[in-house]
């Protein structure tokens, strides 16, 4: 999420918008959850709200989420266990983080799994420099692509943790957000944007991974809490240069 509001977006602050309950013919995922932070918890409260499996995970193990576990219904487990028989396996944790995942983390998982990935660079708030995305001019998710040996969908990594339980929205509604999402699986970011919609946000296709830097931080899209029309023209407007805030 957008770096400088993180900790005013705690998990579970605030009101939870209740989830409106999957469609006449679409059928509950299994999605893995990992990282419990801010937009890992909050992706959990949404999820389990409009009637998804969802199984979490975060690095301190499954011990410590009970209370999320038991507010949501969602299942604890460890990091090697978060992709089994997953349909959606969402990765939100810190970039620096990525490299450290056990090998096989997604083994387990359906054999067309989704992989959505949340993350931002910030060198110098917290990342350090990564030479891949500064020096081999990776995308941010082309980078975790590689990393995690799978292709990845990028999504929510510039909205906002609280939005994702205030600012949901029936279809149609005239302020409905709208959010980016990215990936060279067509398939795949299908699936994702079907689940952002079924939790209420509607969708831009915002290309390849390859143009993922349109929403990376810095950009003018980067938490923008507009419409289609507004995203749609913040994509095009952003500038292939990273901004200097935002390299090691």
């Amino acid at each position: 999420m957008p770096y400088a509001r993180n900790r005013a977006f705690a998990a579970g602050v605030g009101h939870v918008h209740q989830g409106h309950p999957l469609r006449k013919g679409q059928t509950p995922m299994k999605i893995g959850i990992i990282g419990a932070g801010n937009i890992g918890g909050n992706l959990t409260r949404r999820l389990t709200a409009v009637g998804h499996e969802v199984s979490v995970a975060n690095s301190r193990g499954p011990h410590t989420l009970g209370a999320l576990a038991e507010e949501t219904g969602a299942t604890p487990v460890t990091v090697e266990e978060a992709a089994r028989g997953a349909d959606v396996v969402i990765v939100t944790i810190p970039l620096k983080a990525v490299p450290d995942l056990p090998d096989g983390v997604l083994a387990g998982a359906a054999e067309d799994v989704a992989v959505i990935d949340t993350g931002n660079y910030y060198p110098r708030q917290r990342d350090g420099r990564i030479a891949g995305i500064e020096d081999d001019g990776l995308t941010e998710s082309g980078w975790t692509a590689r990393r995690l040996g799978h292709t990845v969908v990028k999504a929510f990594n510039g909205t906002y943790a609280q939005d994702i339980l205030d600012r949901a929205r029936p279809a149609g509604a005239p302020d409905r957000m709208a959010l980016p999402v990215a990936g060279d699986d067509e398939a795949a970011k299908r699936r994702v944007r079907e689940l952002i919609d079924g939790i209420g946000f509607d969708t831009v296709d915002a290309g390849g991974l390859d143009e993922s830097w349109r929403q990376q931080p810095g950009t003018p899209v980067y938490g923008l809490q507009e419409g289609l029309d507004a995203v749609t023209k913040a994509l095009a407007e952003a500038s292939p240069e990273r901004p200097a805030d935002f390299r090691g």
